[in-house]
């Protein structure tokens, strides 16, 4: 008798700045601009979504503030449905329905970043609330500086 392989999917957040592990599964960044300080080859990135990132204009006017998080979430949705960025978010569920994704950010607090919102997506607690997914933050014990690298 043959095992049924499990449909559930296993989706992680992490800050590119992290090292890699053999746990991350495949590794995708979803940051619209690439992060100050790391070198592809350190990275270890399996692909890049840009198209998936939020729009240069969200991501400043939310500025990785904490109180934001809840209308950025909604906003970020919005936008997501976009051609462009619904088309990689199908993308990122193919490579999420394969084994564990580990989405990166470069943002300082992971866990209020868009690679949260999308992770509560592609893991289907998609709530629309901004309730957050267990990210490395709370591993790590990384707490968000004044200023977010996002800030570019």
């Amino acid at each position: 008798m043959s095992e049924k392989k499990s449909t559930a999917r296993h989706v992680t957040v992490r800050r590119i700045y992290d090292e890699a592990q053999k746990s991350d599964g495949t590794r995708i960044l979803v940051d619209r601009v690439w992060p100050r300080g790391v070198s592809k080859d350190k990275a270890e990135l399996d692909d890049w979504f840009k198209a998936v990132a939020p729009s240069s204009e969200l991501r400043k006017w939310y500025s990785h503030d904490p109180e934001k998080f809840d209308e950025f979430s909604r906003r970020y949705r919005k936008e997501l449905e976009d051609d462009d960025a619904a088309e990689a978010l199908d993308e990122l569920r193919d490579y999420a329905k394969k084994g564990t994704l580990t989405l990166l950010t470069a943002s300082k607090r992971d866990d209020i970043s868009q690679a949260t919102v999308l992770a509560e997506i592609l893991n289907g607690s998609d709530t629309k609330s901004g309730t957050k997914t267990s990210t490395d933050t709370e591993k790590t014990g990384k707490s968000k500086d004044s200023e977010s690298e996002d800030d570019r």
